[in-house]
């Protein structure tokens, strides 16, 4: 009937898995008055806190998702705090209450594009997954033509620095005849860092521009400008929990079953006495 510790506040909306694993490690999180470790598994009785403060955790059913999509501009790093002082990504997102924008992915500093916020830290991770296999989609903008050589390479697979990556589609997207660069739509279900760029770097070729227009079937709407945000409707966000299997079922979960045993307990009708058997 337990869940890992991570889990259980990531569905809290106070951040992502990875992000609560290094405050477990850090010893912010204490379960039931001792400091947690990882890998420590709570139960519905169990009492949390972070930072000393309480945690109230909710029943999955009772968790209101948000999830919005942000069109990021160049120049902005994906992070809450940049020791550089560099403008975030973060700096533009609506204001929450008990709650956190947890980012799914991340891009770099001058790729621009589509990025997917939401405030329930378990729903960011199973996003990023890539058993979930999420495809990806980027308008790109190289110096140069892309030859059939290249291209079959490409879509083959390459060796990187972490491994063997590749594209899953590659289509023409326009350019200029006397113009020195062409755009290309590329997408692959990898999310390795500055993947795109690598990849058409090991041809010998340097992205000029790069911007993310899709996320599986999310697509970046062409009336949200840079810089500025847009919500999902319970409609748009029921496809992403079935895809990751995150139905929001009633009384799924470690405290929806709890919620039900107590439930339960309480509308049990009366037992009927038992007879003695050696009564006749």
């Amino acid at each position: 009937m337990s869940e890992k510790l991570q889990k259980v506040l990531a569905r809290a909306g106070l951040g992502s898995r990875r992000e609560l694993e290094v405050w477990i490690a850090d010893g912010r999180v204490s379960v039931n008055g001792k400091v947690a470790t990882l890998g420590d598994r709570v139960e519905p009785e169990d009492a949390l806190r972070v930072d000393g403060r309480i945690i109230r955790v909710k029943p999955e059913e009772d968790i209101v998702r948000r999830v919005i999509i942000y069109h990021k501009p160049a120049g902005e790093v994906c992070s809450r705090n940049d020791p550089e002082g560099r403008p975030t990504v973060f700096d533009n997102l609506p204001r929450l209450q008990g709650m956190r924008w947890v980012q799914v992915g991340r891009l770099d500093i001058n790729t621009t594009g589509l990025m997917l916020f939401t405030t329930d830290g378990e729903l960011a991770h199973r996003l990023m997954h890539p058993s979930n296999g999420f495809v990806r989609e980027y308008a790109v903008r190289i110096r140069g033509e892309l030859a059939d050589q290249q291209r079959s390479a490409l879509l083959e697979g390459v060796m990187l620095e972490d491994g063997v990556s590749k594209f899953d589609s590659i289509e023409e997207a326009g350019h200029n005849e006397d113009a020195a660069n062409r755009w290309y739509k590329v997408s692959l279900t990898g999310g390795k860092y500055r993947e795109v760029r690598r990849l058409f770097q090991s041809q010998g070729l340097d992205v000029s521009r790069l911007m993310r227009i899709r996320f599986g079937d999310l697509t970046l709407p062409s009336s949200l400008r840079m810089g500025r945000w847009q919500e999902l409707t319970e409609e748009e966000i029921r496809p992403l929990l079935d895809r990751v299997d995150l139905k929001g079922k009633k009384y799924t979960g470690l405290y929806g079953r709890a919620r039900l045993r107590h439930q339960r307990g309480g509308n049990k009708p009366p037992r009927k006495p038992r007879r003695n058997p050696y009564r006749r």
